[in-house]
């Protein structure tokens, strides 16, 4: 390996940390103020009603999931959905930083009041955006950023590893 490579290498992981940092306010501010949504189910109901609102959809999933057929063709239909609504799509490789993430709050998630036996769906979830605009929040803004340069290099749903805290 050259230093060069080395050194490529190294900002792009660097850029990828700064990616999931950005991710985490996101989901942060959104847990606040009420604007996600967690579930393929409930996100797929969301995005037949209002999809004008959703600015960033997260797809999670593990190894394991990786061989769920039923999930994978879920995934498709989600993504194709929003490439063709123009919504920001990000791929999470670790469900359970994000779970950690999106459970630490109190009534994060619409599961949570249904009691302990079913663990809820975080193989998706919405952020929207109802009344303020995106370009306001900076760590939002980086991600929508770093979400088309992606698209510019033919990566339609940019992979990204959540930090671990």
């Amino acid at each position: 390996m050259t230093l060069e490579e080395f050194a490529a290498g190294e900002q792009k992981t660097e850029r990828m940390d700064k990616v999931g940092d950005a991710l985490e306010e996101v989901l942060s501010k959104a847990l606040s103020q009420r604007t996600i949504t967690v579930g393929v189910y409930e996100a797929a109901k969301l995005l037949n009603v209002d999809p004008d609102n959703v600015v960033l959809c997260l797809l999670a999933a593990d190894e394991d999931d990786d061989r769920d057929v039923a999930l994978q063709i879920h995934f498709t239909l989600i993504q194709a959905f929003c490439c063709e609504n123009d919504i920001n799509i990000l791929r999470v490789t670790n469900p359970g930083r994000l779970a950690e993430l999106l459970l630490l709050e109190p009534n994060a998630s619409p599961a949570a009041g249904e009691g302990a036996q079913q663990p809820p769906d975080l193989h998706c979830v919405l952020v929207t955006n109802p009344h303020s605009s995106q370009w306001k929040d900076p760590a939002l803004s980086q991600l929508i950023c770093f979400c088309r340069e992606s698209r510019y290099m033919d990566q339609w749903v940019p992979v990204i590893n959540l930090p671990e805290r």
